[in-house]
């Protein structure tokens, strides 16, 4: 995943020509690096994800906040931002891809509830998304604020000390 990643947040600033040698020097096992290119390429050239990519765009964005007095730290693989909405976006490079949001497994949608957590601290005018983009299949899965504000709410209650 790690490599996939800086692929991911490195090629969009290069012209697609010049991919192949910035993915060697991003990912210098080339075995590795020919197995994930196709991969980065499929997402990076799908009309339907564009919008995720563009100069606008921020990638691998580090952020903190505050949840029941103890600090939340992350990084966000993809944020865009628009005047009124904050769409944060996890890579997931998952062989087996959930048919629906409801079938994502409870970690993954924890981790994007602190995301949604944290930036409707940073952002709280702005309605705030989250999504899965599944890169294997280049399909980016929208993921409803109400299931990853459970989960975030379920793995508060599960690491409270009991009373």
């Amino acid at each position: 995943g790690t490599a996939l990643h800086l692929l991911l947040e490195h090629l969009p600033r290069q012209a697609p020509a010049d991919w192949p040698t910035a993915a060697a020097a991003l990912v210098p096992d080339t075995s590795l690096c020919d197995s994930l290119l196709p991969e980065a390429h499929r997402v990076l050239t799908a009309p339907h994800l564009a919008h995720l990519f563009g100069p606008q765009t921020l990638a691998e964005v580090a952020i903190t906040a505050d949840l029941l007095g103890h600090r939340l730290y992350g990084s966000i693989d993809r944020l865009v931002i628009t005047n009124s909405t904050v769409l944060a976006v996890d890579y997931k490079s998952n062989h087996q891809i959930p048919r629906t949001a409801a079938q994502i497994p409870e970690g993954l949608l924890r981790q994007l509830g602190a995301y949604a957590h944290a930036l409707q601290q940073i952002y709280p005018t702005r309605r705030i998304e989250t999504a899965i983009l599944w890169t294997r299949s280049a399909e980016l899965m929208m993921v409803n604020p109400d299931i990853v504000s459970a989960a975030l709410l379920r793995a508060t209650i599960d690491s409270m000390p009991a009373p």
